[in-house]
């Protein structure tokens, strides 16, 4: 299995980005993901939420990126996208996909982390 992700770059602040996840293999596609994430973690701080939603698309955000990002989600591909809007240079760390299944077979996986570089 493997959480595929895309996007990332360096933008001036106020620019924008988009990151994209893709869910590959066979236990993606018989059992997908009840959740799934875009999480960030920027240097000399923990790992944290930015955004995530459900199967049913239901989605929740960090207070942070309320109004200028926005997540969206295939379950025919199981992808996930996350639109990056009016960015600040505080939105500069790696972005990393999860994908989250509670029901059997249960997992948790990770992407490998992507770079977005906000410049002030």
């Amino acid at each position: 299995v493997q959480l595929q992700a895309s996007g990332g770059g360096l933008v001036q602040a106020g620019g924008s980005l988009s990151l994209s996840c893709a869910a590959l293999g066979s236990t993606f596609e018989n059992y997908p993901p009840g959740i799934m994430a875009w999480y960030r973690q920027a240097p000399g701080k923990e790992r944290e939420l930015v955004a995530n939603i459900d199967y049913s698309k239901r989605i929740s955000y960090a207070e942070s990126v309320k109004g200028r990002f926005t997540i969206s989600r295939s379950n025919a591909r199981n992808t996930v996208s996350l639109q990056m809007n009016s960015l600040k240079p505080d939105d500069t760390a790696v972005y990393y996909c999860n994908a989250l299944r509670a029901n059997w077979p249960e997992y948790d996986h990770w992407g490998r982390g992507t770079q977005v570089t906000v410049s002030s």
